[in-house]
């Protein structure tokens, strides 16, 4: 597993250098993961990158692209919009020559739509929206200040809002909020893996036995 860079489109022209992380021997299956969002790629980071340790070992090339405003991307998080991340997407499956695509969580709303592919436990962007307005209304309440989902979602929709630590702007937002996954991709539920979803979890945290399950999974799919 090797670092590299590709060129990631920016909304008003030109390019802009992003990472990924890479497992690349020139095989004929290239499998783009599109990484869990937020806090849940944080829990997930580690879960992400196992598997794709046993997919290279199955003879499966893989790639794992930050999102422009995410990890190491230098890139202000508060200017993109959902159109700038699946463009960016796009762009990574055509750098990297992905056949196949994977998403995770709320990467599924993400994949792109032009190669076959996957989604393990796929999630609307309404939901991740609700968890992070109610993750800051907790915190706020343990604060001593008084804030609800309904003020905070207004807010968003005027300027834009910060939650977990993530600036979000005001189109990012409203357009984030009715994305829903693709419905041609083939859904990997949590039940398939077995025990529960490590994004459940406070801390990111691994399960090899997880890690085995999905990676058998996708490798059985790919080599079909």
């Amino acid at each position: 597993m090797v670092p590299a860079t590709w060129p990631c489109p920016l909304p008003g022209g030109g390019q802009a250098r992003e990472y990924a992380l890479i497992f690349d021997h020139g095989r004929e299956t290239r499998l783009l993961i599109v990484p869990a969002l937020f806090d849940e790629g944080n829990r997930l980071r580690r879960l992400t990158v196992d598997v794709m340790r046993r997919l290279d070992g199955a003879g499966i090339d893989c790639v794992l692209p930050d999102l422009p405003g995410c990890n190491e991307s230098l890139q202000p998080l508060e200017f993109q919009d959902t159109a700038d991340w699946l463009d960016a997407m796009v762009a990574a499956a055509r750098h990297f020559g992905a056949t196949h695509a994977l998403g995770i969580r709320g990467g599924c709303l993400f994949t792109p739509g032009h190669l076959p592919g996957w989604h393990y436990a796929p999630v609307k962007g309404s939901a991740i929206l609700r968890q992070m307005l109610r993750a800051r209304v907790l915190s706020a309440r343990e604060a001593g200040r008084e804030e609800d989902r309904d003020s905070l979602d207004a807010l968003a929709h005027e300027d834009g809002i910060v939650l977990a630590g993530y600036p979000l702007g005001r189109d990012f937002y409203m357009q984030f909020a009715t994305m829903a996954p693709q419905a041609d991709a083939t859904v990997i539920a949590q039940d398939d893996i077995g025990g529960s979803g490590l994004w459940l979890r406070a801390e990111p945290g691994e399960n090899p036995k997880q890690a085995d399950a999905l990676a058998a999974t996708l490798a059985i799919g790919l080599n079909a």
